[in-house]
């Protein structure tokens, strides 16, 4: 059974920056975890979880408008990690975060939370003003 432990949450000031990690187990082996399409979301309290970023398995990404240009995602198929880096973080970014793992490649609509089979626990991540 896939696994995701998410990591890396925090508090920080406006402007400041994160680096969540999501560690991945239960794959076969490396290139099993490498084939899959993988994912960030958050969801803000009040709100509905939507999704941030994804990744492909050729790297190919796709982000929300909101984070383009501030966020980075990106996978190490060697380590079984993905990682999203965040810059210029906004108060309006303060949200739990879950890693997500789809069985197959990104297709359709990449960031589809119906889509996603695998989720993490969750990392907090609080902006201030």
């Amino acid at each position: 059974q896939v696994q995701l432990v998410e990591s890396g949450g925090g508090s920080v000031q406006a402007g400041g920056s994160l680096r969540l990690s999501c560690a991945a187990s239960g794959y076969t082996d490396s290139y099993s975890y490498s084939y899959v399409c993988m994912g960030w979301f958050r969801q803000a309290p009040g709100k509905e979880r939507e999704g941030v970023a994804a990744i492909d398995s050729d790297g190919s990404t796709s982000y929300v408008d909101s984070v383009k240009g501030r966020f980075t995602i990106s996978k190490d198929n060697a380590k079984n990690t993905l990682h999203l880096q965040m810059n210029s973080l906004k108060p309006e970014d303060t949200a739990m975060y879950y890693c997500a793992a789809r069985r197959a490649r990104c297709i359709g609509i990449w960031l589809k939370e119906s889509d996603y089979n695998y989720w993490g626990q969750g990392t907090q991540v609080t902006v201030s003003s």
